[in-house]
């Protein structure tokens, strides 16, 4: 939005649907500038002319949303008749301000309202919308048609969901979750309210000369509503879709450990690009047993992708043997632990750059909040599908892809087995961080809602978890900002969600 030439650009693709439309109205969204300022604006199109265009009012500067940045607040709006009919048009936010944008057009006159929007997705978004659209149609007495783009951009994904609501704060048609629809309904003039005008509100009447082709109605079936868990793994296909093909790839590869992490990123790639366009790749050390090894295969040969083996043991070994003299006998810690950890991102990196392949990260939200995670090994990589998927819910998705597949993909034993870095001997999670039972709620509290360390012991957590889980997290942020981009699945995902800075002093005391 600061380049000129993408204004410019974005202005000639409007003028290219402009020319376009015929005997039907188009409400287009777009950039406009005026007196070298930028609006986020609709355009209301027909026969080839602009009619009018809004500028949005209500400009959201939080969470992901930054227009206040880029964009001059709208000062007013106009309605329109077209055929009997007295619309109203509005963008995204406009929406969801009670008493706001969407009443004064209502009081104005409007007995329909179309709303433009790129509402982005998180767990409970679908509901929580559709509730607030009900209220906002039932409140105001209008029908409210609310269209949604559909997608992924980097982090976030787009849910699609358009509806219709009636004035009665009745759902009429909702399109797809997460996938592009196209459906054409017939509200009936006689059912839209009729209002007194407004003389204080301009009104602008769009005529069409052509005789019009009125469309029929397709009907279609009606769109499946989603469970939470489904929900979230249609947005982390769709986003793993998206990021792949808009970005000029084809094709994925990832560690395969066994765990249950890399199984349901595995599964997730499939999905979104055909299990003949991904490749899993074990690397085992001594460290890594048996069983993981084996679950890997399995997993593989389940889901029809290749799998290649390349073991790091000696690799490893010659690590050691040349940095022995630099660590002067000291006993081992992490720092041979992590070595294992980027061995293997260097050769799935390599595989990248020989093969053009995108390299999927495994990590979870958990992992990412502590720090549970090592900078230029398993966090290497183009892509973090789970970034921002509690550890809790990565166990569910699992249970729900073997439930969706019908058949044990991922099998039972990795679900079973104790969550494990496994690099060193009998290593589990649960040496260094809380059960995550205990970990992903105090996460949430702490990461997600801004509770202090007082708020989160109310609701029933010791106090030295919730430090212990605190400081981890505090300390961890210089290895989030050098992570892959992931799917934003969560109200408050790391990134462009929370913004901390990493050099400060602040510190959360008991």
């Amino acid at each position: 939005l600061f380049k000129n030439s993408f204004v410019r650009e974005n202005l000639r693709r409007l003028d290219q649907i402009r020319k376009r439309t015929a005997e039907l109205v188009a409400v287009v969204g777009f950039v406009d500038k005026c007196k070298n300022q930028l609006f986020n604006s609709a355009a209301i199109i027909a026969e080839g002319k602009i009619f009018d265009v809004y500028h949005k009012i209500h400009l959201p500067n939080y969470g992901v949303f930054d227009e206040k940045r880029y964009f001059i607040s709208g000062k007013s709006f106009s309605l329109y008749e077209f055929q009997g009919v007295r619309f109203g048009v509005n963008i995204c936010e406009d929406i969801w301000i009670d008493d706001g944008v969407i009443t004064a057009q209502a009081k104005a006159g409007a007995g329909l309202i179309l709303t433009i929007n790129a509402s982005v997705y998180h767990m409970g978004k679908i509901h929580l919308r559709k509730e607030l659209l009900k209220k906002q149609a039932k409140k105001n007495k209008v029908f409210v048609l609310y269209t949604n783009l559909v997608g992924g951009q980097d982090e976030l994904v787009f849910d699609g969901q358009s509806m219709l609501i009636s004035d009665k704060g009745r759902v009429i048609a909702n399109a797809f979750a997460f996938k592009e629809d196209l459906r054409i309904i017939d509200i009936g003039k006689n059912k839209l309210p009729v209002k007194q005008k407004s003389k204080k509100v301009r009104i602008i009447p769009i005529d069409i000369r052509k005789a019009q082709t009125i469309p029929k109605p397709i009907t279609l079936s009606p769109a499946p509503s989603l469970g939470p868990v489904q929900e979230v793994f249609s947005a982390l296909v769709l986003g793993t879709q998206d990021y792949v093909h808009k970005n000029g790839f084809q094709k994925v590869v990832l560690g395969l450990s066994g765990g249950i992490d890399s199984s349901i990123v595995a599964c997730i790639a499939v999905e979104a690009i055909g299990k003949e366009n991904v490749t899993g790749v074990i690397l085992p050390s001594k460290f890594n047993s048996r069983e993981s090894s084996d679950d890997a295969v399995i997993l593989a040969d389940n889901l029809g992708i290749e799998h290649r083996v390349i073991p790091i043991q000696e690799i490893f070994e010659t690590y050691l043997k040349i940095l022995a003299p630099h660590f002067l006998s000291r006993a081992w810690n992490v720092a041979e632990e992590n070595l294992q950890a980027r061995i293997r991102g260097n050769i799935l990196m390599a595989l990248s750059n020989k093969f053009g392949w995108l390299v999927l990260t495994t990590g979870n939200k958990s992992e990412m909040s502590v720090g549970y995670a090592t900078l230029y090994g398993d966090m290497a990589g183009g892509f973090a599908v789970i970034k921002d998927v509690p550890k809790t819910l990565v166990y569910k998705l699992a249970g729900f892809y073997n439930q969706k597949e019908a058949r044990e993909v991922i099998p039972l034993r990795v679900f079973e087995k104790a969550p494990t870095a496994e690099l060193k001997e009998n290593q589990k999670d649960s040496d260094t961080l809380p059960e995550y039972e205990i970990l992903d709620p105090i996460l949430k509290c702490y990461v997600e809602q801004d509770f202090s360390i007082s708020e989160i012991a109310k609701k029933g957590f010791r106090r030295e978890e919730i430090l212990k889980t605190v400081q981890l997290v505090d300390k961890s942020e210089y290895k989030r900002r050098q992570s892959p981009p992931g799917i934003k699945i969560t109200p408050r995902a790391f990134g462009r969600d929370r913004r901390m800075p990493i050099t400060n002093l602040f510190k959360e005391v008991i």
